[in-house]
């Protein structure tokens, strides 16, 4: 039997709250890759988080996106006395592997309504030929 909370409906509500208003199960950073005939289309979900709050760095053929999300919960009696006040501050991190032949200036960004969109061109690979390369052996 769950205890009565003064919170929630019930103490175990009150314990799991902060799981539940996690980075992860809020939907931030929930993605979406769609093949088109010239390029991938990424869509993530950062839901709460601001654009000056977003980076989005290319290194070693790797897109690398990281977002972080701080927020602030109050609640307060009719007499302005807090019962409850709560903050979060976290950050999330993703990353794709989308090739070396891709470059910054080959990604167009865009971040509208709480969803960030990434056009990522398909570039072919290009085969490294495998050169043979004899070793002297010395006498």
């Amino acid at each position: 039997m769950l205890m009565p909370s003064i919170f929630g409906t019930n103490m175990f509500d009150d314990f799991m709250e902060p799981f539940e208003n996690s980075l992860w199960t809020n939907g931030l950073m929930s993605t979406d890759v769609k093949e088109n005939d010239n390029n991938f289309e990424i869509a993530m979900d950062l839901p709460g988080v601001k654009k000056e709050d977003i980076k989005a760095q290319l290194n070693d053929g790797y897109l690398t996106i990281e977002a972080s999300s701080k927020s602030k919960k109050d609640e307060k009696d009719e007499n302005g006395n807090y019962i409850r006040r709560e903050r979060y501050t976290g950050k999330a991190r993703r990353s794709f592997y989308v090739g070396n032949q891709i470059t910054q200036e080959d990604i167009k960004a865009k971040f509208e309504d709480g969803t960030l969109t990434l056009l990522v061109p398909k570039k072919e690979e290009k085969a490294q030929v495998e050169q043979k390369q004899n070793i002297l052996i010395e006498d």
